[in-house]
């Protein structure tokens, strides 16, 4: 009989720990706040291509297409057969479709590539009643109040009321006009004006 209660014993305490390991062994449950997908992370905007920039286009197979290009201070570029079309402010994508499209009358299926080698800073432009005329280096965001600082400011006769900003439009041929007064600008509670890589501020 005392074996028996031995044996018996001896049973519960391996269903004990057999029990202890499975448990061990189960993976933990978890929380809905720690299952939920993590966010996802918002890509860098695609690089568009400005003035300045060096560009190699490859048209496959044919070495006549196949063109090295500076874009041209006008933001435009020039190749064979495809003629002269603006490539400013595209990406290398939409300035590929653009080209194929254009060498289609020519070429039967054409296999285009634009590969950017090269870019510059990009600048804007500051003209007329400034100390400073000319471009000026983007290394960032930059409002037109910094812009015309670094112009140097206004010459004495300048129309601090009546600058203009000219923006060229997406199509490359038309430009926007943008009024702007520099007295309401440096109110405390103006909103910033930014400008813009290849935009020209006016001092009338």
């Amino acid at each position: 009989m005392g074996l028996r209660r031995i044996s018996l014993s001896s049973m519960a305490v391996v269903a004990l720990l057999a029990t202890a390991a499975t448990a061990q062994q189960a993976p933990p449950q978890r929380s809905n706040a720690t299952s939920a997908a993590a966010p996802a992370v918002p890509s860098a905007p695609e690089y568009r291509i400005a003035r300045g920039d060096k560009l190699r286009i490859e048209v496959y197979k044919d070495t006549y297409l196949s063109q090295s290009v500076q874009v041209r201070p006008d933001g435009r570029i020039t190749l064979p057969l495809a003629g002269d079309m603006s490539a400013e402010g595209l990406t290398s994508i939409e300035l590929r479709d653009r080209i194929t499209g254009l060498l289609k009358e020519y070429v039967a299926n054409p296999v285009v590539t634009v590969i950017v080698v090269e870019t510059v800073d990009p600048v804007v432009y500051v003209m007329g009643e400034v100390n400073q005329p000319g471009s000026v280096p983007m290394r960032g965001p930059m409002t037109v109040l910094q812009a015309l600082a670094v112009a140097g400011g206004f010459k004495d006769f300048a129309d601090q009321k009546g600058i203009r900003i000219l923006r060229r439009g997406a199509d490359g041929n038309t430009a926007e006009t943008i009024p702007f007064n520099y007295k309401d600008a440096i109110k405390p509670d103006a909103v910033a004006v930014y400008l813009k890589p290849g935009d020209t501020v006016v001092v009338p």
